[in-house]
């Protein structure tokens, strides 16, 4: 989703040692992109993360080694699979999400496979499934976060809705990314669309752009650099106490801290959250499918999904996985967040985001 909310993204923001590169080299006979017999290659977005005793664990039960591929932000990972489909770098995508899931699958980009596993994802979140091209693995919200001392020290309230981000009091408060290269960026884009209906949303942009929203290319430089609430922004003197990021986003800024808090610093502006899911699918001239098909069984497993929440910082789609209470405290998932049909998104994504580009960055 990436997202991102990702551990990875946010322990560089708080200024520690980010994760290991979760890449296993395999023997002789890996085959380049790794497509030998017992290499077993990932691509991925950048926020993507797992516990290294989790993945030993598979690569000692599966025989497997796993190599992983990290290529941006999700739009700029989804973008690169489609181009090199035909020769592909590895044998498993992870991240792509429900506002750009159309493009893979018109595109051709996975063989059908479904995972052991598939009949524990919860109903709302399965998706193709005449033909399983590709596996839920994540869901999260994308959701306005808000700089709760920033707010404080002004006696002024934090927003509570897409409609408050328009009024004065707001003004130059604001950053978000990019709609047509990141992910959240996009997210919020379909919320507001969500919110305001097809005619009603490029009004809206008109108004947050006169009131002084800020575009960055992408999460991490959003996040992490521009945004006064996050560790990192406070190291980069940011001065946007408003930040497009994810529900999930104050339980990491709890958890990374050193000494912990008491309370989260930042809030989510629970009227502005938009609902992601991501997904895995099986590259469709994978060198290793069958390699790829137990790594796609392996996201889905509980041992997966529960310690997925606390590296990713996202929610398991597994209807029997356990979520970490700092994301029950500090991070719940939105009461009513704004959902839109995938052929909704498939049929109107593109027209969409160049609209936006006209209104809000030209």
């Amino acid at each position: 989703m990436s997202i991102t909310k990702k551990a990875t993204a946010l322990g560089v923001g708080l200024g520690l040692v980010a994760l290991p590169a979760l890449t296993a080299c395999g023997s002789s006979d890996d085959g380049g992109s790794g497509g030998g017999s017992r290499t077993v290659t990932l691509v991925s977005h950048n926020s993507w993360a797992v516990s290294k005793d989790v993945l030993a664990g598979f690569e000692k039960q599966s025989g497997y080694k796993v190599r992983v591929l990290k290529d941006g932000d999700a739009g700029q990972a989804v973008n690169k699979a489609i181009l090199t489909k035909d020769n592909p770098q590895g044998d498993v995508f992870f991240g792509v999400d429900n506002t750009l899931l159309s493009r893979t699958l018109d595109n051709g980009l996975f063989q059908s496979y479904e995972a052991k596993g598939s009949d524990l994802v919860l109903p709302e979140f399965r998706v193709d499934q005449d033909k399983h091209r590709v596996t839920p693995v994540d869901t999260g919200d994308v959701c306005v976060n808000y700089d709760k001392a920033y707010f404080s020290e002004r006696k002024l309230d934090p927003p509570t809705s897409f409609g408050d981000l328009v009024k004065p009091a707001y003004k130059n408060l604001l950053v978000t990314e990019n709609a047509s290269t990141s992910s959240p960026g996009l997210g919020f884009l379909l919320g507001t669309a969500a919110k305001y209906g097809d005619d009603g949303w490029p009004d809206y942009w008109k108004k947050l752009k006169a009131n002084g929203v800020k575009v960055v290319d992408g999460w991490e430089q959003a996040y992490n650099e521009e945004f006064s609430g996050s560790a990192g922004g406070k190291k980069a003197k940011g001065d946007r106490p408003l930040v497009v990021s994810y529900a999930s986003s104050p339980p990491a800024e709890v958890i990374y801290a050193d000494p912990r808090p008491s309370t989260a610093p930042t809030g989510v502006v629970d009227g502005t959250c938009f609902r992601q899911v991501e997904y895995a699918g099986l590259l469709g001239n994978a060198g290793n499918p069958e390699g790829g098909k137990a790594l796609i069984d392996f996201l889905l497993t509980k041992t997966f999904q529960d310690d997925m929440p606390l590296n990713m910082f996202v929610y398991p789609v597994r209807k029997d996985a356990e979520v970490p209470k700092e994301f029950t405290e500090y991070g719940p998932p939105a009461k009513n967040p704004e959902t839109m049909d995938p052929a909704k998104v498939a049929a109107h994504r593109d027209d969409w985001v160049k609209s936006w580009t006209s209104l809000v960055l030209r």
